[in-house]
């Protein structure tokens, strides 16, 4: 039964060395593509069609009243942002009129869907502002991200190219409130998500957008029906790039990089929220999703060196370990420094190779349920990606 284990270690730490590899080829075309881009950017003023922001809000969330201003602050011509929320005293709502209050050379509108007949209330608010956006490119970002103000010139370049209806941007996570467990998530979502992102893209190519930032050309949603599309859809931002992806329209993965603000700062909340990701992963994509097992590298190396020492070989097991570990460093610091430009070295040398291990047992536990908290109410996932409530 050793033995076993043991090549099970083997094999694991094969695939995912495997899968290292490929994202480390990965990464200089990325890196290319990012040089050309801001070289492209150099040039002003450059392609910068007017352009429309939509921005869903529900709740308060720390820092909100900063990060929308950011969105306020860009270095961009023309441009407007739409804000909807459920109700009209909704706190996220309410610090958006706080906010563009202060900026009145910005147009803002501000919207009410009341209680949504949609499952996914998010879907309701995005067909209410596009049915009542001025431009035809349509910048789509959650509320917890962050921008700098050269964010929109870099969201709008791959339009220029008017094979493309869709773009959407990396991001590194950030810790928002600090805490350990913020700061696992956040070098998860730098790290973990982003060289999955660079390996699919690589090998089938762009075919789902990222909900922190995605934009669309006006066309392609109507084309696909509308967003109410992802009306039944947890991953409303994996069902908008695909149907774009199946319309014929390029989907891009742009050079610019964001800040997606970590707010899940209790144990028991950045867990929840992991595990409801992993499971929406494994409703939307299952054949993938399945195969991601694969890719983490600790937990094979911390069985490898379990078993190596009970057979008596203790130099094998380090050995096993010391790989496993070497590999993610190899993935954070080219990946997480590199390609999403975190700064956080604690988070990519010391947390990542945990974050792995505990990614692991998040893709474990997307097989316990298909039920998932959102929003304070219950949902069952459905095959595709659907869902329903749960009374």
């Amino acid at each position: 039964m050793l033995y076993v284990l043991l090549s099970l270690a083997g094999f694991g730490l094969v695939t995912s060395t495997v899968f290292a590899g490929m994202v480390l080829w990965a990464v200089p075309g990325y890196l290319r593509e990012r040089r050309a881009a801001l070289a492209q950017l150099q040039a002003r003023p450059g392609f910068t069609p007017p352009l429309t922001l939509v921005k869903p809000l529900h709740g308060s969330e720390p820092d909100l009243d900063a990060h929308l201003a950011s969105f306020f602050e860009q270095d961009y011509p023309e441009y407007e942002i739409l804000f909807c929320a459920r109700t009209d005293n909704d706190a996220g709502l309410e610090t958006a009129r706080r906010v563009a209050a202060r900026y009145p050379q910005i147009a803002a509108h501000f919207f009410t869907t009341g209680e949504p007949s949609y499952i996914n209330a998010k879907a309701a608010s995005m067909e209410l502002m596009e049915a009542s956006a001025r431009y035809d490119i349509l910048v789509i970002s959650d509320s917890d991200v962050r921008v700098t103000p050269d964010y929109l010139r870099a969201v709008a370049l791959p339009f220029a190219d008017e094979r493309v209806g869709g773009m959407t941007c990396p991001y590194r996570g950030v810790a928002a409130e600090g805490g350990l467990w913020a700061r696992l998530e956040a070098v998860g979502m730098s790290v973990e998500m982003t060289a999955g992102v660079l390996v699919a893209r690589m090998m089938e190519g762009m075919q789902f957008t990222l909900g922190p930032t995605m934009a669309f050309r006006r066309e392609a949603i109507r084309r696909m029906g509308g967003f109410k599309v992802t009306a039944d859809y947890c991953a409303d931002d994996f069902v908008l790039g695909n149907e774009t992806y199946k319309l014929g329209q390029t989907v891009v993965l742009s050079h610019h990089a964001i800040d997606h603000m970590v707010i899940n700062s209790s144990f028991a909340a950045s867990m929840a929220h992991q595990v409801r990701w992993m499971k929406s992963t494994r409703f939307s994509r299952p054949k993938g999703h399945f195969g991601t097992s694969l890719t983490f590298s600790l937990p094979f190396g911390l069985l490898g060196l379990a078993a190596a020492w009970a057979l008596g070989h203790p130099c094998w097991g380090l050995a096993a370990l010391g790989w496993a570990v070497a590999t993610r460093l190899a993935l954070s610091i080219a990946v997480g420094r590199m390609v999403v430009r975190d700064t956080s070295w604690f988070g990519l040398l010391v947390l990542y190779p945990i974050r792995d291990f505990m990614g692991f047992c998040f893709w474990a536990a997307s097989y316990t349920s298909s039920h998932i908290l959102w929003r304070g109410r219950v949902f069952q996932l459905l095959p595709g990606g659907k869902m329903s409530a749960v009374k």
